[in-house]
């Protein structure tokens, strides 16, 4: 069990992955209490909204914002239970609490992180109610999912947004604007275990992943990969000015994301044919669990309350994006997935129905 003020980055992708935590007040007569609570973390101060749900009480008659009124000292335990004991784990954060009122200069950026936690949050008016913020003075952890060794492979399968699949999969979104946040290490390792459990030709996972967090490796990728999409844009004709604004917006969005994934095809360990029908066949099985590996990282990082995108350009440049990373020749550069955290909410495209999707069902 370890003692003290700032999360570490185990705590911290242990208390992203969780949905609920129980907040614990006292009153001016010393009487304790405790109430179940959703939760944002910034990693600087928990935000909890007082929401939409019935209650008989108005928000400022409720038993925890009266206790914090008169005593701000409160404790926020975040845990995990499972039957499998080598995956249990709690954080138990003590700190002091303040109300956030509506108009408070940070109450929208606490409504903005617990609607990206919580999209029934996105449908209810909570600009008028009250948040309550607690900035931490002590955190105790402790339970094999807190350890270092645990947290990539543990993290990932935690109860996520507490959505069935199908909502999960409605809900994740593109995202081209992120906040200026860091992406806990933590995290990207859970989007890397999930996409090692996708399907793939005879199990060989033709697909390796190079990860970008630093300014120097992303703008390196962003000169390159711009430079090969300038002469592209004048191949095309494109009006000088209009080719200026394409690449100022290309590199903005790959220099500002928190995160980047790399996803390359990695063909060395296929099965080999003497046959080019059969030999094509293999490498569209590859091509296809890749993208079912891409898949997988999304789902999980939208699980974990991070969002993505999925750009495509390294398919038209894979030479450009390999000597700007110093990859292997090997390595075939299909997709580049920014990760972070949204900075506002990305306007959605519409699907087709099922019906059209359809050709036939016998």
């Amino acid at each position: 069990m370890s003692q003290r003020m700032t999360l570490t980055e185990s705590e911290r992708a242990f208390v992203l992955a969780q949905r609920a935590a129980r907040l614990a007040t006292v009153n001016a007569g010393g009487q304790p209490s405790v109430v179940p609570v959703c939760y944002a973390y910034d990693g600087a101060r928990f935000f909890s909204p007082l929401d939409e749900k019935p209650k008989r009480l108005a928000p400022s008659a409720l038993r925890r914002v009266r206790d914090i009124a008169a005593n701000p000292a409160v404790s926020l335990l975040i845990d995990r239970y499972d039957d499998d004991w080598s995956r249990l784990g709690f954080v138990q954060v003590r700190g002091q609490a303040t109300l956030l009122a509506p108009g408070a200069p940070d109450h929208p950026a606490a409504l903005r992180l617990l609607r990206e936690r919580y999209p029934q949050y996105q449908t209810m008016a909570l600009e008028e109610r009250l948040v309550i913020a607690i900035t931490p003075h002590s955190v105790v952890s402790w339970g094999p999912a807190l350890t270092d060794s645990a947290t990539a492979a543990s993290v990932w399968t935690q109860p996520g947004r507490g959505l069935d699949f199908v909502p999960l999969a409605r809900h994740r979104r593109a995202v081209r604007a992120f906040q200026e946040r860091p992406v806990p290490r933590a995290a990207l390792t859970a989007m890397l275990e999930a996409a090692r459990w996708a399907p793939s030709p005879h199990g060989r996972q033709p697909w390796r992943f190079a990860v970008l967090t630093t300014p120097d490796a992303k703008s390196r990728l962003a000169e390159a990969m711009g430079a090969d999409w300038q002469r592209t844009l004048e191949m095309d004709g494109q009006p000088p000015e209009i080719i200026a604004t394409r690449l100022a917006k290309s590199h903005e969005r790959i220099r500002a994301a928190p995160a980047l994934i790399l996803a390359c095809l990695y063909l060395e360990d296929l099965d080999r044919y003497p046959d080019a029908g059969r030999q094509r066949a293999e490498e569209v099985m590859a091509i296809q669990s890749l993208g079912a590996a891409i898949q997988n990282m999304l789902l999980a990082a939208y699980a974990l309350g991070l969002d993505t995108g999925w750009m495509c350009a390294p398919l038209f440049s894979p030479a450009t994006v390999r000597a700007a990373l110093d990859l292997d020749a090997t390595l075939l550069p299909h997709a580049l997935i920014p990760v972070g955290y949204a900075a506002r909410d990305p306007k959605r495209r519409s699907h087709r129905p099922v019906d059209d999707l359809v050709v036939r069902w016998d």
